[in-house]
């Protein structure tokens, strides 16, 4: 589920990317090529279009961003009740260590026989 929200994120972004660069800065856009404002032919009131996908892409990305965290802070949870495989064997590598007693302490000499 966090992957999905990444990729839906992404594209997302992407897509409001190409959004913005389409609109003019001035308020014209696609739309400033029919010159009226309100539409006899053609495409009838881009530039509402264009804001309203621009609005709609943003609250995408706001809300599979606070998805994803939400989805994040829940695996990471899990995890640390179930403890992960490398976690485990880190612990069991440290019981391992302290348990045996043919390392030499730090500093000190190993006795020959």
């Amino acid at each position: 589920m966090f992957v999905f929200s990444i990729i839906v994120i992404l594209i997302a972004a992407v897509l409001l990317v190409l959004i913005v660069l389409v609109q003019n800065s001035k308020g014209g856009g696609l739309a400033s090529g029919f010159a009226s404002g309100n539409q006899v032919m053609g495409a009838p009131k881009t530039a509402d279009f264009l804001e309203k996908a621009t609005w709609s892409l943003a609250a995408v990305i706001v809300i599979f961003s606070i998805i994803s965290v939400g989805v994040h802070q829940h695996q990471k949870h899990q995890e640390s009740e179930t403890g992960s495989a490398i976690s485990g064997q880190v612990h069991q590598a440290m019981e391992d260590l302290q348990q045996s007693s043919t390392l030499p302490a730090f500093g000190e000499e190993q006795e020959e026989e």
